[in-house]
């Protein structure tokens, strides 16, 4: 059984799509997985990057989507998870996100925990997304991207996920917007410098531009 919390180093880096074909991978691989979502802001139901998974993976919502197991963290106002849950009067229930993780674990090899935004996400006033992986020892796969700003959010969340001496079992490195080559070329180098002088077993995974509507093949050698 294995737990990895994929996070990202801002909004929109791509974690969702990231997630979707981790599990799509694992899935040909033969291996057993799901994913949860650890709060989802902005929507009603069923967590909206749940449904983006499964349409990565190519199935139907499962059980545990409809009975709300993969993610019981759902507010519609599209803010911080804290202050999503303050603005409709409630809370995160942080011991319900730990059971439901259990109960998945139980049931699958692999469960893919996606955060929230970037590590230090509050999810309320004392503990941030970071202080919940570093207590529960949970591996993670940290989602960048080519944007502008990218080597400096991307290196500022290794070096604190280091300090606090939590595990980093990659990088996914999604290709979009790259609107250049030169930085693309250069972030890729710098990443895996970094990773190889202070994470050297960790891997350096790319996820190329994927058009809306359509998938596209991708490999995480190392993952399993």
């Amino acid at each position: 059984m294995s737990v990895y919390f994929i996070s990202a180093i801002d909004t929109d880096a791509g974690k969702s799509i990231a997630t979707g074909y981790l599990a799509k991978y694992i899935q040909q691989q033969g291996g057993s997985v799901i994913t949860q979502k650890m709060v989802q802001t902005g929507c009603e139901g069923v967590a909206e990057d749940l449904i983006t998974h499964r349409e990565i993976m190519g199935v139907e919502l499962m059980e545990e989507d409809k009975n709300f197991i993969t993610c019981s963290q759902v507010f519609d106002y599209p803010a911080s998870p804290h202050l999503a849950a303050e603005l409709e009067g409630k809370s995160i229930d942080i011991d319900k996100i730990t059971e439901n993780t259990k109960l998945l674990a139980d049931k699958y090899e692999t469960v893919l925990l996606e955060g929230a935004g970037g590590l230090h996400v509050p999810l309320n006033t004392s503990v941030n997304a970071i202080d919940y992986v570093e207590e529960q020892k949970l591996p993670v796969i940290l989602v960048t991207s080519s944007k502008l700003g990218s080597i400096n959010h991307t290196l500022l969340s290794l070096e604190v996920m280091f300090n606090r001496g939590i595990q980093v079992k990659g990088i996914i490195y999604n290709h979009f917007p790259r609107k250049s080559e030169a930085i693309f070329k250069d972030s890729i180098k710098i990443f895996k410098q970094y990773l190889d002088k202070w994470y050297p077993n960790a891997r350096l995974w790319e996820l190329p531009f994927v058009e809306e509507g359509k998938t596209v093949e991708v490999t995480f050698d190392g993952l399993l």
